[in-house]
């Protein structure tokens, strides 16, 4: 199943970005003001490093700020499909392939926000999961990589 959206994530993980929203909306925000404050008593603000580096923080936390506002406007919950529905995989499956050399690997298909490769989270959004998603055990799919075309053979989808 391939969802169009801009940024899936679950419930939870949107309750995460609200959270992570507030906490820099609020304490975050007040923490920048009061340097500001501190730093504008230290005088001259043409020389004063303390103060153009609160601005600075100012100006990448408005920007981060921002781009939560974003996600979360653009968030599209879904539900994570109960292990291997179907037997395909779904968003939340956790899947292990099979490359033409033998190698497996396991991934597990969560949100974008939720995404870590390295650690076997792999986004919905990206184009090995969207190759994968919908596939069963046994079946083949190829995806176009940077480094040219992958065939990936499923082994598992729970």
């Amino acid at each position: 199943m391939v969802h169009e959206a801009t940024n899936l994530i679950t419930a939870e993980g949107l309750d995460a970005l609200n959270a992570d929203l507030e906490a820099l909306e609020g304490q975050g925000r007040r923490e920048i003001a009061e340097r500001i404050k501190t730093a504008r008593e230290w005088g001259d603000l043409k020389e004063n490093s303390e103060y153009h580096d609160a601005k600075n923080d100012q100006a990448h936390l408005e920007t981060k700020i921002a781009r939560l506002r974003e996600k979360i406007a653009n968030a599209a919950i879904v539900e994570e499909e109960s292990a291997g529905a179907g037997g395909v995989v779904g968003f939340g499956s956790t899947v292990v392939v099979r490359d033409p050399e033998g190698v497996e690997q396991t991934w597990r298909i969560v949100s974008s926000h939720d995404a870590a490769p390295g650690d076997g989270r792999l986004s919905a959004e990206s184009p090995v999961a969207v190759a994968l998603l919908g596939c069963a055990p046994g079946e083949k799919t190829s995806v176009s990589l940077p480094k040219g075309k992958r065939t990936l053979t499923v082994v598992s989808v729970s």
